[in-house]
């Protein structure tokens, strides 16, 4: 294990570890008791893995400032998205921040916190298609989408004639999409965005929102003095300003892209 005093790496079967942990003298008073993130580091710019090997995003600066509120180390903990509601559950982190839809059916397990992003579902579709947004449903059609995401339940939900492919990743998604095999990859409007800017001669990028969603922190029912400061810190950073420079410094070309085109952006 290579140590260091900004998140040290463990390698281990559920994934990957990043603590900020710091170390203590003998004698000093004990350490206080890390706040435990939960992310699934496959999502950039929100979470992501740098060239550097540390994570790195919009929902790791939002978690190092929620950790400093709440005068608490934090610890993140690399996780499968379809992984993250389980791991709450049973104890192993403290907190979801990984991009999470705040939906009636999660809220069935989880409790969350106010929302701190608006977004909306959009498609990512072959470049000479005739798709829109409000036509997608039609035999012979076939719609991606990424397991366990708001895009697979709208589609479920939504699509009864065109075929619904599932899969885990986004990069595979997409790549059904340039291919062909896929008319269209049902996601959030900025990674829909991002995703026609790295394939712009095969993909058209259908940004008109499907539907609107709230992005929040993910907690235990029972964390109600963790939600209350949770909600405490998000209240006060955005009135400081936080979100605005969140968004400078990792969503810079997506804010000036989405005021051009008349679209709002999110936070």
């Amino acid at each position: 294990m290579r140590k260091g005093w900004i998140f040290p790496i463990l390698l281990a079967a559920s994934g990957i570890l990043f603590t900020t942990i710091g170390c203590g003298r003998q004698g000093s008073t004990p350490a206080v008791k890390p706040l435990v993130v939960g992310m699934d580091l496959s999502y950039p710019p929100f979470e992501t893995i740098g060239s550097d090997g540390q994570p790195s995003g919009v929902s790791v600066d939002l978690a190092m400032a929620l950790g400093e509120s709440l005068h608490r180390p934090v610890r993140i903990e690399n996780i499968p998205f379809t992984g993250l509601i389980p791991s709450l559950l049973t104890g192993k982190i403290d907190l979801i921040l990984s991009s999470m839809t705040d939906t009636p059916e999660r809220r069935q397990s989880i409790a969350f916190s106010d929302p701190y992003l608006t977004i909306g579902l959009a498609a990512l579709a072959g470049k000479n298609s005739t798709l829109s947004s409000n036509d997608l449903d039609h035999p012979g059609r076939t719609i991606a989408v990424r397991q366990g995401t708001t895009a697979q339940a709208w589609a479920t939900d939504h699509l009864k004639q065109a075929k619904v492919l599932v899969l885990d990743k986004e990069s595979s998604a997409v790549l059904e999409v340039i291919q062909g095999k896929a008319d269209a990859f049902l996601y959030d409007q900025m990674s829909v965005w991002k995703n026609q800017k790295e394939h712009p001669a095969e993909t058209v990028a259908l940004l008109s929102p499907i539907q609107t969603e709230h992005w929040a922190i993910g907690l235990r029912p029972s964390d109600t003095a963790l939600r209350d400061g949770v909600n405490a810190f998000l209240k006060s950073f955005r009135a400081s300003g936080g979100f605005d420079r969140l968004g400078d410094k990792h969503l810079k070309e997506q804010k000036e892209a989405f005021a051009a085109a008349g679209i709002p952006f999110y936070f």
